[in-house]
This record gives structure tokens, C-alpha cells and sequence, in this order.
């Protein structure tokens, strides 16, 4: 058990043994309250004074009982106390209650269920990106891995109503569930919408047919680690050049080439401007391969005269310092207007 969890129940024992010992000395000596709360500290105690009233054999006995019980409880707490002091307890719990606060201040952040194998992968492509987010875990051995790891967590099960809402679910902009059991991912999943109607919810799906039972439980997406995986290896066989583009245009090890996608704001001034007006390909040096409409649909290698609609996604292949450029320029208004004025005076033929 954990000592601080020791230590809460040997004093709430403590309490309940004063409150006894006030009502059985008023009981059977009859004394008022403040003696007989003096003389149950004083046993309680062992400090050996002598008794406020002359004791009667019944009250004898039951001084020393309290005394006995007394002791015990004494030594118990005594030796809480040291073990909280030597393993660095109070370190942590004051730690742990600056993590409480930094996980309450979060907004628009992503809450990870589980930190598997998979669960650990996401975690580090969000603190490289930065995201935002916060990890739920009930293993207590993964719990240690997660202190060495400097992230965000909570230690609780992701089922329960009152976990979810320690990590800010009302708050979250997302949640992705990837522990081992489908079944623990549907409850997850089910505990979640309930919580948040409007969270983005990614499950993972293991077992075959799970994916429907997940999507029916309420995530928006599912995704099965071994389908894309043995998909991933057919494909590096079939077609290897394809895969290691990807694998360039996606992975972090090759940094000289990145796919991103962007969201174009609603008070942008690109919004009903088409690509050649945008001059996105000429100021940036990025290639748009492709346009995710707000209806769902995906324009692939959408043509110079495509229309850029609000909240549309582009998805974007350059050099990171280009599609950065990118993303400061689609978010600053006097940025666009510059260059939206620029290109209409230049006939266009590409994006």
C-alpha cells in the first residue's frame, strides 16, 4: 500500500480513538468533555501525568486499553512518517500537485489512453511536434516509466468517469484510445463520448470486427496497428520507391522533406481565393498535393483554378522551413493581402 495512503487511514484511525476514548471516559466516569478529552490525549499520549479524576476498575481497564491501542497506532504513524521521509514522498506529492495543476490548465490538448508500445510512439511525435496532451495509465510499472519520461500523466483507470475528468476531457480537443484490450477501448470510447459529445475520439482496433463495435461506441476513427503494418510490408515489397517516399515525406529521420497539413482559418484572407492567386507555390516553394473540403471529400492534385474555401485543409510536401513559412502566412491577414495582390496581376498556369 502507499505510505501516504498508510498514513491518512493510521490518523483517521488516531481521530477515531480520541473521539472513543472522550465518549467512554464521559460514559463510565462521568466526567464533562474537557476532562475526559484531556485524560484520552494524555493516555493517548503516554506522557504520564496523573489521571484528572480518581478512576473507577471499569475506567482502569479502559485506560489501558486505550493505552494499548494507542501505542500501536503511535508506532504505526510514526513509522508511515519515516518511510514517507526516506523513499521522498513528500517530493512527490508536492510534484504530483504541480502536475494536477499544469493538467488542469489545459485546453485544446489530447488525452492518450494507455502507454504501450503504440501509446509511447504518439506520445513522442507529440512533444516533438509540440501537442499538447495527457497520458492515462493504471499499470503502476508503466506509472515509473512515465515519471522518466517527464510527461504529463495521470494514474487511473481510462473507464471511469472521474479519471477522464481529472485529465480535462471537457476541455480536450481529443482522445485516443490504444490499450491492449478491445474491450477496455470500446468502454473508453463509450465513457468518453458521454463525457465530451463533440471529442474527436481514435481508437485502436485489434481483433477483427472491433472496428464496428468501436465506431458504434462513438470514435471517429479506428485504426488497427497490425492491418497497416503487414499493408506497410506487402507495399515494401510491390512497391519499395513508393514506401521509401513516404517514409522520407512522413518519418523524422530525413528532416530535408515533410507532409503536413494546414488549416486555412475562417478570417483568412485566402478564403475564395483560388491556388494561382494564393502564390502559395511561388512565395513558399511548397507543393499542395492535396485539398480536404469541410464536406469530407479529398481533392487530389487540385488544379491552379481550385477555390480555397474556410476551414479547408491543405495537405502540403516541402522543406519544414517552407511549410513553416506557409503557416505564418495563411495566419496573418496583412501577409495574404500582400501576396493575394501580388499574383492577381501575374498570369498563372501552376499552383
Amino acid at each position: 500500500m502507499d505510505p501516504v495512503r498508510h498514513l491518512k487511514i493510521s490518523i483517521f484511525v488516531l481521530g477515531l480513538l480520541v473521539s472513543l476514548g472522550t465518549v467512554g471516559y464521559m460514559g463510565i466516569e462521568g466526567w464533562r468533555f474537557l476532562d475526559a478529552l484531556y485524560m484520552t490525549v494524555i493516555t493517548l499520549g503516554t506522557v504520564g501525568f496523573r489521571e484528572v479524576h480518581e478512576l473507577s476498575d471499569s475506567g482502569k481497564l479502559f485506560t489501558m486499553l486505550l493505552i494499548v491501542f494507542g501505542v500501536s497506532v503511535l508506532g504505526y504513524i510514526v513509522g508511515s512518517l519515516a518511510q514517507i521521509m526516506f523513499e521522498g514522498q513528500f517530493q512527490r506529492i508536492i510534484g504530483r500537485k504541480k502536475v494536477e495543476k499544469k493538467i488542469e490548465a489545459l485546453k485544446d490538448h489530447y488525452i492518450i489512453c494507455g502507454f504501450g508500445r503504440i501509446g509511447a510512439l504518439i506520445c513522442k511525435e507529440f512533444a516533438a511536434k509540440p501537442i499538447p496532451f495527457v497520458v492515462v495509465e493504471k499499470d503502476p510499472q508503466v506509472v515509473e516509466r512515465l515519471e522518466q519520461d517527464s510527461y504529463l500523466f495521470l494514474r487511473g483507470n481510462a473507464t471511469d468517469d472521474e479519471t477522464l475528468l481529472k485529465a480535462g476531457i471537457k476541455n480536450a480537443k481529443g482522445l485516443i484510445s490504444v490499450v491492449t484490450s478491445d474491450t477496455e477501448n470500446v468502454y473508453i470510447t463509450l465513457t468518453a463520448r458521454g463525457l465530451n459529445p463533440d471529442l474527436y475520439i481514435l481508437a485502436r482496433s485489434g481483433e477483427e470486427g472491433s472496428e464496428i463495435k468501436l465506431k458504434r461506441a462513438g470514435a471517429n476513427k479506428v485504426v488497427s496497428p497490425y492491418v497497416i503494418g503487414g499493408t506497410r510490408m506487402a507495399q515494401a515489397i510491390l512497391r519499395p520507391n513508393v514506401v521509401d517516399f513516404i517514409e522520407i515525406a512522413t518519418g523524422r529521420e530525413f528532416l530535408e522533406l515533410q507532409m503536413e497539413e494546414i488549416l486555412i482559418p475562417p478570417q483568412s484572407a485566402f478564403v475564395g481565393e483560388n491556388l494561382a492567386s494564393s502564390g502559395f507555390r511561388k512565395e513558399t516553394g511548397v507543393i499542395i498535393i492535396g485539398i480536404k473540403k469541410t464536406s469530407g471529400k479529398m481533392v487530389f492534385n487540385p488544379e491552379s483554378h481550385s477555390h480555397l474555401e474556410a476551414r479547408d485543409t491543405l495537405i502540403v510536401l516541402g522543406e519544414p522551413g517552407a511549410i513553416q513559412k506557409l503557416e505564418e502566412l495563411v495566419n496573418c491577414e496583412k501577409c495574404a493581402d500582400a501576396v493575394i495582390n501580388k499574383h492577381r496581376k501575374e498570369p498563372h498556369h501552376h499552383a
